[in-house]
């Protein structure tokens, strides 16, 4: 497996800023190390993309996805990070802003598995 290599995004910080109602929700409940005492990074480059949230203490990206969603670009990028180690978690927006102790949970026991 090839090293990811650092790279700041000049967009990570343009999306930081214009984020979605459901990426601050869910930003506001993982940051801090609120959840599992895991560090989370919000709008994480990783490689040539930028990640919505990621934890790299236990190599997980966790994905918004609303109406701009694109399956083919999502697998391609999926290959590319799970060829570095990374599991990914994908949620639709309206699941974040709609039940986000149900997202909470999921990422539990996502965060549990080995």
């Amino acid at each position: 497996m090839p090293p990811v290599k650092r790279q700041v995004s000049r967009y990570a910080a343009p999306l930081r800023r214009a984020a979605t109602d459901a990426e601050q929700r869910l930003w506001s409940r993982l940051r801090n190390r609120q959840l599992m005492d895991c560090k989370f990074r919000f709008q994480h480059s990783v490689g040539p993309y930028v990640a919505d949230f990621a934890c790299l203490e236990r190599m997980l990206i966790v994905e918004i996805d609303g109406g701009q969603h694109d399956e083919k670009k999502d697998r391609v990028r999926t290959r590319y990070l799970t060829s570095h180690g990374f599991r990914i978690v994908r949620y639709w927006n309206n699941d974040v802003l709609q039940n986000t102790d149900g997202v909470l949970q999921s990422l539990v026991e996502t965060l549990r598995e080995p």
